[in-house]
């Protein structure tokens, strides 16, 4: 996205232009120029060290080393899921190279927790379809590190199969009482079989390692332009 002199001479307020670049669709501007008024605020002038200086940058280290620190715990507690709607996991997959992974450059430390917020918001959106996916691969990678578990989940699976074996067999839906207390019987047989198969462990490390490999691509995969190329007035 290039940037072109403003032909009008006209001074827009940073906040307003940011403002405009938001409601407009430029995330991808936004977040760059994020980064770009960070770089040049922590950029220091070259001095000569003296004693008396050593003590402001020790200080201007510390403030920076607690910046990232509090910007790295604060993307744990954003909601990714806040503007997802289904309409994002019936389009295309982005690709897998180029589109989902990116290059060593797509990718930088969030200055600031806003930024943070920005990217897990709409990558979280852009890259539903990559992140389902990693889910069912991190399930079933730990579902083979646990056979119990899958034993568990099979064992249920066939149940249910038996249970709809029987009712199509005998009739079973004509008798609504005995019905109802096959199934009554079956859903406590599941939930017995699943909890001494350890089953629910193996979806709470899925989901872990899922969401936490989810909350750190996207907070620290920059946005990219999902329209074609513009010319953006800005002096």
């Amino acid at each position: 996205m290039s940037f072109s002199s403003n032909p009008l001479s006209l001074s827009v307020p940073d906040a307003a232009f940011d403002s405009w670049l938001r409601d407009s669709g430029y995330l991808e501007i936004l977040d760059q120029r994020t980064s770009d008024l960070h770089r040049h605020s922590s950029a220091a002038p070259p001095a000569r060290p003296t004693p008396t200086a050593a003590a402001p940058l020790a200080t201007g280290f510390f403030i920076s080393l607690f910046s990232r620190i509090a910007t790295l715990l604060s993307i744990f507690t954003l909601n990714p899921f806040a503007k997802l709607s289904a309409a994002d996991f019936s389009g295309p997959t982005p690709s897998w190279t180029t589109g989902f992974v990116g290059f060593f450059e797509s990718y930088s430390f969030p200055s600031s927790p806003a930024q943070a917020r920005l990217r897990v918001h709409e990558n979280a959106k852009r890259y539903a379809r990559n992140y389902a996916s990693l889910f069912v691969l991190f399930f079933v990678c730990t579902l083979y590190q646990m056979p119990l578990a899958l034993l568990g989940l099979i064992s249920c699976l066939a149940l249910w199969d038996i249970v709809k074996f029987c009712c199509d067999r005998w009739g079973l839906d004509k008798y609504p009482v005995l019905w109802q207390c096959l199934v009554r019987i079956a859903q406590c047989a599941t939930v017995i079989i699943l909890l001494f198969s350890n089953f629910q462990m193996a979806i709470f490390c899925a989901l872990g390692i899922g969401y936490t490999g989810m909350i750190l691509h996207a907070a620290f995969r920059k946005l990219t332009p999902t329209k074609p190329t513009s010319t953006v007035s800005r002096k």
